[in-house]
């Protein structure tokens, strides 16, 4: 129950209305000063106590508005003044009062976002003289709006080339940008004063085949794109492999339905989704003749606004009353609620303090006081002012803006000002130091493995031929990778006989055993025997404390099984996900800040499992605008220029090279050719690996740059393990996934050749070929043409990084959901096989946990690895069974599989929905 309070202390009445008034404020002292003040009421020999009250609060108000003159704008500086004496005097006394100055004036900065929500509608309808077609444009969302770049796609070129539209088709008030698009800004609508729009007319005659935009807000320099392409809308029918598309014309096949969300669309590429991309093909281009129908879709979108604000707090104590004088005020706008409350010692444990309290103040579910604070002279911010007894240690408070707005400290801390000069340091001048931990242990290299470490650097480098020679077939490719393969298990063989094993130690679920070797054969495979868990989803951001979360959890991780934790990226983002990094070297973001972060790492360690950075090293948003207003002009500690930008992304008007993979269009490409980046990037690289105490790295959209520079980072940041997230579409023929992916899991082994083998990747293969194979009950889908996996693992398990749902694809995105009810049986294959497998963090904590853990339990317990090998023993339409290592036997799907009897003896170990799994007795592990 809340109840009003009003202020009773005469005491602050009179210091809140003194305060304001400059005439009052006739002394500013560093030193001990007497001033005297004739009462402005007759002489008399006997002073009332009210006139007393009067003088006193009066020199008060004096005093402090003096003292708040002169106080400091840093954001936490702490200063102790000389007492100064004030008197005042009336024709039969005086009456003097002692203040002391103890605690100091502060100013926190305020960073802020305001989220606006939207739609953009695009409708395609029939034009006024019923020859011609209208395509109209139009955003809902606040702010100065402009179309960008309308490309029209001609059919012949489709594949590799943009034109400009016929003049016919250009609005007034367009600019052309070089010489390849258009640039239009959108017109107010008369559907709304927010709604802005866009009209073309397409001749059907003019033989243009599609119409390509984006657009662009200047308030903020955000793109919106759809999947992190640009939108696209079909004007004629003809093969194409796009996600992007809109429209909902069967003949075209386009994308039917509604789009979903468009508010992540800047912040990663597009993603493969079988099961809607209808339009991906994989047949030889055929145009048709298709009549065009209209069509009209609204997709949600949303933007965020950045502001800076600041408040500033000061304190002052009065001896004689035992009173904190605390005076707020801040330039935040709108009716500002402040939540306070007090605190007794260095935990800041919130505490409601006795009244009196400030004018409209009310209590907060028991556990704090929020009040309203007021207009300040010339409308310009508010303020509040506060009396607290000498008690308390401290003051903490957050601002509510609105029902969903909050407003805390750096790091997401509450506010907190100290009542002490011994506690002078706020949570964002702590500065920790101390030593990283370093959790890899180094092996030397044994002299009679350096025969098969050169074979197999000859054969790495035999994979490709020389630049100007012919390109390996992928029969010759696939023979080589296998040698490789091979020469480096007998490598691992060796290291494993070599190497003391460490101490025994026992677990829950199995009795005692060697523990496993935790030495590192390369940061592409870790020990070999890894389990990751994905420590985040989609929305973990949002509760602001993650790292700690994940803090209470570590133990937890640690039963469970896993080795190792992929943590969401850490530096400032332009998105609160972190995959529009800023300030590189600002490592306080929405899941926590810098010193939570390595409080975090500090405690996985602790528990047995390291940990892995998430690094968008691809792009990087800007911090100011060229001098032709483009936005690619960096801040921070990496301030690079418009060099550091590829030249080809036609968004941001780099004077780099050329980029040396495919653009993110959401921000600007970052030019790794450049010696400046790479040196930067390395620096930075090895500084988190300090710093933090970082093992590895997963890094994101590795696609847009050359693998070489991947090998250059790692080599510089000596990471345990490292995984690059190379996505791409799988090959679809009439919207059906081909049977072979061959082609698709080269496009990974290339990039992970080009890293030297210093890196994994996500097998994006293998997760696509499992969602078809259990969506469609086709378990015949997961064996290729030779009866091997028919993912990265079955060409370079080593290398191979399984899963089958991640932040993207699952979470609240849903990008490319795996099957419902089907997740185990993913499991059970990932689980049991060879590669690297993968743990979703929303899997592990739901009511499949016991059913994971119990498959780790037994991969561990069988001693499956990175180069385990399979056999395939069935792959039929309801039905897949193999045999890893001779160890453990598995089967998915409905159909019935039991494996074989005779000199091998199988206990069935797990039996779920659709799954089972047995282990071979004769190995002696079974349970």
């Amino acid at each position: 129950m809340s109840s009003s309070f009003a202020t009773t202390d005469p005491l602050i009445h009179k210091f809140s209305t003194d305060l304001l008034n400059p005439r009052l404020l006739l002394l500013r002292h560093h030193h001990h000063h007497s001033c005297s003040f004739k009462s402005s009421s007759s002489s008399s020999s006997s002073s009332s106590s009210s006139n007393n009250s009067n003088a006193r609060s009066r020199n008060l108000s004096l005093l402090y508005k003096g003292a708040t003159s002169s106080s400091s704008t840093s954001c936490t500086s702490i200063r102790r003044r000389h007492t100064m004496r004030m008197r005042a005097s009336s024709s039969s006394s005086d009456y003097s009062t002692l203040i002391e100055n103890v605690v100091s004036d502060k100013k926190f900065p305020i960073k802020r976002t305001q989220k606006f929500e939207g739609k953009i509608s695009i409708g395609l309808d029939k034009a006024k003289d019923a020859h011609n077609w209208e395509l109209t444009v139009g955003c809902s969302l606040p702010g100065q709006w402009e179309g960008r770049e309308i490309y029209l796609r001609y059919f012949i070129v489709i594949y590799s080339e943009w034109d400009q539209p016929p003049k016919d088709m250009i609005p007034p008030g367009s600019v052309i940008v070089k010489d390849y698009a258009i640039e239009t800004p959108l017109t107010k609508s008369p559907k709304g004063d927010d709604f802005h729009e866009i009209k073309l007319i397409h001749n059907p005659s003019s033989g243009i085949t599609a119409i390509n935009f984006v657009l662009k807000d200047n308030e903020t320099g955000a793109w919106y794109q759809h999947w992190g392409r640009d939108f696209k809308v079909l004007l004629a029918s003809y093969p194409q492999d796009d996600r992007n598309i809109v429209g909902g014309k069967k003949d075209f096949g386009l994308w039917q339905g509604p789009l979903g969300h468009l508010s992540n669309m800047l912040l990663k590429p597009e993603i493969s989704d079988s099961s809607k991309d209808s339009g991906n093909t994989s047949i030889e281009p055929k145009q048709e003749k298709k009549n065009l129908e209209g069509f009209y879709e609204e997709l949600a979108i949303a933007k965020e606004v950045s502001h800076e604000n600041s408040v500033s707090v000061s304190v002052k104590k009065c001896s004689e009353t035992a009173k904190n004088l605390l005076h707020l005020e801040t330039d935040l706008p709108g009716d500002v609620v402040i939540h306070w409350g007090v605190c007794r010692d260095d935990t800041k444990k919130w505490e409601i303090p006795a009244a009196p309290y400030p004018p409209q103040t009310t209590t907060f579910r028991s556990k704090a006081l929020q009040t309203l604070l007021q207009p300040k002279g010339g409308g310009s911010g508010c303020s509040a002012l506060f009396t607290l007894n000498e008690e308390f240690e401290g003051f903490l408070f957050v601002f509510k803006l609105n029902e969903n707005t909050w407003v805390k400290n750096v790091g997401n801390d509450d506010f907190y000002v100290p009542f002490s000069s011994s506690n002078t340091l706020g949570a964002e001048d702590a500065q920790i130091s101390g030593k990283t931990i370093d959790v890899d242990q180094v092996v030397s290299k044994l002299s009679y493995t350096d025969e098969i470490i050169t074979e197999i650097r000859h054969l790495v480098s035999g994979i490709s031929s020389d630049k100007g020679g012919k390109t390996k077939t992928k029969e010759d490719q696939e023979e080589i990778l296998q040698e490789i393969e091979k020469l480096a298990a007998e490598a691992y063989s060796v290291f494993r006989t070599s190497i003391p094993s460490l101490s025994e130690q026992v677990r829950r679920d199995e009795a005692s055993e060697e523990a496993e070797p935790t030495f590192k054969i390369s940061s592409g495979t870790g020990s070999g025997f890894e389990i990751l868990c994905q420590g985040f989803n989609w929305e973990s951001h949002k509760s602001g404390r993650w790292y700690m979360e994940l803090k209470e959890k570590a133990q937890q991780l640690s039963s469970l099984g896993f080795t190792v934790i992929w943590l969401p990226p850490p530096t400032e983002s332009v998105s609160p996900e972190g995959y529009m990094p800023k300030d590189l070297y600002n490592l306080n973001s929405r899941y926590g800040n810098f010193d939570e972060l390595k409080d975090v790492v500090k405690k996985l360690h602790k528990v047995d499992i390291r940990v892995l950075g998430d690094v968008v090293l691809n792009h990087r948003c800007a911090d100011s605008q060229n001098q032709n207003g483009v936005w690619n002009i960096f801040g921070g500690r990496l301030n690079w220029d418009d060099r550091a930008v590829v030249a080809d992304d036609p968004h941001f008007q780099g004077r780099g090279n050329k980029s040396s993979g495919d653009n993110f269009h959401a921000a600007p490409n970052i030019d790794h050719s450049q010696d400046f980046v790479r040196n930067d990037i390395k620096e930075w690289m090895k500084w988190l690996r300090q710093e933090i105490g970082y093992d590895g790295w997963r890094l994101d959209f590795v696609r847009g740059f050359w693998g070489g520079y991947v090998k250059d980072y790692l080599e510089a940041s000596e990471p345990y393990f490292a995984v690059g997230e190379y996505w791409d579409s799988l090959s679809y023929t009439y919207g059906e996934m081909d049977l072979n992916q061959d082609a698709h899991r080269q496009r990974i082994i290339d990039w992970i050749n080009a890293t030297n083998g210093t890196a994994g990747a996500f097998d994006v293969t293998t997760k696509g070929i499992l969602h078809a194979a259990l969506e469609r009950c086709e378990y015949w889908r997961l064996t290729d043409q030779k009866g091997k996996p028919p993912g990265v693992v079955g060409w370079w398990p080593s290398r191979a990084v399984t899963f089958i749902e991640n932040h993207d694809t699952g979470s609240t995105q849903g990008h490319w959901r795996f099957p419902g009810e089907k997740e185990m049986q993913g499991y059970a294959y990932i689980l049991t096989h060879p590669g690297t497998p993968s743990v979703f963090y929303d899997h592990i904590f739901s009511h499949y946990q016991s059913e994971i853990a119990d498959l780790i339990a037994l991969r561990k317990r069988n001693k499956i690895h990175c180069r385990s090998t399979v056999k395939i023993v069935m792959a039929e339409k309801d039905v897949y069974a193999a045999i890893i290592d001779n160890k453990v036997a598995m089967k998915i799907g409905p159909g019935h599989y039991e494996p074989p009897s005779g000199p091998k003896t199988w206990s069935l170990s797990l039996n779920g929905r659709d799954y089972k799994v047995w282990e071979n007795l004769r190995n002696g592990v079974a349970i």
